[in-house]
């Protein structure tokens, strides 16, 4: 299927590795340019660079300048704005244990990162008349979770940042819109410190009893793909959704009930 967004010139936080990196890959696929920002070069961004077609970009994101540096790497056309870089790392100590630096470091990098962004590339959307920005939540935005606990508030801001900013620049061509995935078979889970790892320490679990277990209620029992988040996020930065805005996917095998 044609997406349609060839040519396009597209910005991604948090590129390096995990869902940036796949939503990276994917939009550079589609014959999208894109400035892909995340702390260091990592080996796979530098191969997905090779080409021309990603242009990496170190930055601190978390930085109050960082998310401008990125955008403006981009010159003087954004069309697609991808603001995923995010962490959560698990408070095991429950609530009294998160410091204030740990809340103030987590509000920077999940929330204020996507704010700063948007804020540099939304100019240039707005003197285009159109543009997408798609922002990566999560299930815990609605889901709440004392391991997670400041990086849930931070979600939850994120999702009602992107559906206010919906209703004021949907009249002028510009769609927000979030994807919320559950648990990805990311680093950020299952990698060296990650979740499942840091979980496990606290618990006497093993990391694979932890990982299970946070898939154990939903109905596909099984961690989401980077990819299954990347083609969600394709589809919303995509012509294909063009009367999509204010809308959240969410993406966690059933995590979440319907009723």
């Amino acid at each position: 299927m044609d997406l349609g967004i060839s040519g396009r010139v597209a910005v991604v936080t948090g590129a390096g590795r995990g869902i940036g990196l796949a939503i990276t890959e994917a939009l550079a696929g589609e014959g999208v340019r894109v400035i892909a920002g995340s702390r260091t070069t990592t080996p796979e961004l530098a191969k997905l660079a090779v080409d021309g077609a990603v242009l990496p970009v170190e930055v601190d994101l978390a930085s109050p300048t960082g998310p401008a540096q990125l955008v403006a790497a981009a010159g003087e056309r954004v069309d697609i704005l991808v603001n995923n870089v995010g962490s959560a790392p698990a408070r095991t100590g429950g609530f009294l244990a998160v410091t204030e630096e740990e809340w103030y470091a987590t509000l920077e990098l999940n929330l204020l990162a996507a704010v700063r962004a948007t804020r540099a590339a939304l100019p240039l959307m707005l003197g285009q008349h159109r543009g997408a920005i798609v922002i990566v939540s999560s299930v815990n935005s609605t889901l709440a979770d004392p391991n997670v606990i400041d990086y849930g508030a931070a979600k939850a801001g994120l999702a009602n940042f992107a559906k206010a900013l919906s209703k004021e620049v949907g009249p002028h061509g510009i769609r927000v819109n979030t994807v919320s995935p559950g648990p990805v078979a990311t680093a950020l889970w299952l990698g060296a410190g990650g979740v499942a790892e840091t979980v496990a320490g606290a618990t006497g679990l093993s990391p694979q009893a932890v990982a299970e277990g946070a898939v154990a209620g939903t109905a596909t029992r099984r961690f989401s793909q980077p990819k299954e988040v990347a083609d969600a996020v394709l589809f919303l930065a995509s012509d294909l959704a063009g009367n999509i805005t204010g809308a959240d996917i969410t993406i966690d095998g059933g995590m979440i009930p319907t009723w």
